[in-house]
């Protein structure tokens, strides 16, 4: 955060994850004469989010993404250019989302309702389509206003 490229400002993404991060954070900003401006909360149904995680399928050495359901692979688990086998990453697994989930219920969902009572928070529908969602992110740190 000190270094130039900074000055005008940064994103932190995932931190903090904690009401304990979330003071820290805030004690450390009011110190160095900043604050947190905006919280994106990019709220979506965890049934929806389930679909889109446990449906991503990637070919490991180009990094190219498929999606079981939304960009589905010429032949399944077959990469279109290679044919080399995709793998579903280890945290891509309901299990784990459901893990997860449970975590970001617990801990960081009061993060976003410390930031609310601040008045900081966008809430963002994040089942929109990609470029729906990057219009509503644009227009969320553009507009200082903007908080619902």
């Amino acid at each position: 955060m000190k270094k130039p490229s900074c000055q005008k400002g940064f994103i932190l993404d995932g931190f903090p994850r904690t009401i304990v991060q979330a003071q820290k954070l805030d004690e450390m900003l009011e110190k160095r004469g900043g604050k947190v401006d905006k919280v994106l909360n990019f709220a979506i149904d965890d049934a929806i989010l389930e679909e889109r995680i446990t449906g991503r399928w990637i070919h490991p050495s180009s990094g190219r993404t498929y999606h079981t359901k939304y960009a589905p692979p010429k032949t399944p688990g077959v990469d279109d250019i290679t044919g080399e086998p995709l793998i579903q990453r280890k945290d891509d697994t309901a299990a784990v989302l459901k893990s997860r989930l449970e975590a970001f219920h617990k801990q960081t969902e009061p993060v976003i309702d410390y930031y609310a009572k601040k008045g900081m928070v966008a809430n963002l529908r994040a089942e929109k389509p990609p470029k729906e969602v990057t219009a509503e992110v644009e227009k969320a740190v553009s507009d200082q206003s903007h908080c619902s």
